[in-house]
């Protein structure tokens, strides 16, 4: 067991034991209402999940493990001659609540990199849709295609004992993870650079990787998409796709149908599809203006 498995381990079984001590003593307890416009306005400001990785504030804006995001620029481990944190140390403090040293960190890029191998199989399930498709589509597509490779699902099958539930699927997020650059990489490429794809680099950082295999060299894209895979890391845990995530897996759907599921709620308009829909306002505001000036 590597040591991000095992010190994830150690603190699950810590908390395991509040939890459980938390709900012998005060399980009945009332927490909230539910009024009826809630119920018919789409679960708006219900309270139903329990989540400590981060918290949205209207006014304040995001905090992760109790951190604002100029904190985690000054604490959090860098590249070499880098000014941006490295979203390998988020991943370590929003798993363990503890802010991760420079070797923690090296530690979790070296996991995600020997977990980052992709099938054949992916890249051609992806080749099979037209060139046409929403780069989202082609995404989720693509993570259903590895969903062949879930640990969960191969051990569930062969009667996987309920205490190791929890590795199994603590081995398919750490593989989605280390997968995920290669194949949203593979995509943009097909989609906007006429198919010329560029290999992984193995001595890269885990968002420098991802910049690399979409073409951008530069150390200030490096930088850029660094801070971009940290600040967007986490978004609490009521937002549709976080939610649908949530939902599907505690089906017992292995992490691959459970994260396609919530990938496909990101895709809405309301949710992730507005960045998208942002950027092409930004465009058509600069065309209108005639300027490229920000």
């Amino acid at each position: 067991m590597d040591l991000i498995k095992s010190s994830f381990k150690r603190k699950a079984d810590e908390i395991n034991a509040e939890i459980k001590e938390m709900l012998k003593e005060h399980g009945n307890k009332t927490i909230g209402e539910v009024t009826l416009n809630q119920v018919y306005q789409g679960m708006r400001g219900i309270t139903g999940l329990v989540t400590e990785t981060s918290l949205l504030d209207a006014q304040e804006g995001i905090r992760f493990r109790g951190y604002t995001i100029p904190e985690l620029q000054e604490k959090l481990p860098k590249a070499s001659n880098g000014s941006e944190p490295l979203p390998e140390g988020l991943f370590h403090l929003m798993l363990l609540g503890e802010l991760p040293t420079e070797d923690n960190v090296s530690h979790i890029t070296s996991v995600w990199q020997r977990r980052s191998h992709v099938p054949n199989h992916v890249f051609a399930t992806i080749e099979a849709t037209p060139l046409s498709t929403h780069p989202m589509t082609q995404f989720v597509i693509a993570i259903m295609a590895l969903q062949t490779e879930s640990s969960f699902a191969k051990r569930y099958a062969a009667g996987m004992n309920k205490k190791d539930y929890w590795e199994a699927t603590f081995d398919d997020a750490m593989d989605l993870i280390a997968r995920l650059p290669r194949v949203a990489a593979y995509i943009y490429r097909r989609k906007y650079k006429n198919g010329d794809h560029i290999q992984p680099n193995g001595l890269l950082d885990w968002s420098g990787n991802f910049a690399h295999m979409m073409g951008y060299d530069g150390e200030g894209f490096k930088e850029l998409m660094r801070l971009y895979m940290t600040i967007h890391a986490d978004h609490e845990g009521g937002n549709v796709s976080a939610h649908a995530t949530h939902l599907v897996g505690s089906a017992l759907s292995d992490p691959y149908l459970a994260f396609a599921a919530g990938m496909n709620g990101l895709a809405g308009p309301l949710h992730g599809l507005a960045n998208q829909e942002v950027i092409k306002w930004i465009y058509e505001m600069q065309e209108q203006l005639g300027t490229d000036l920000p």
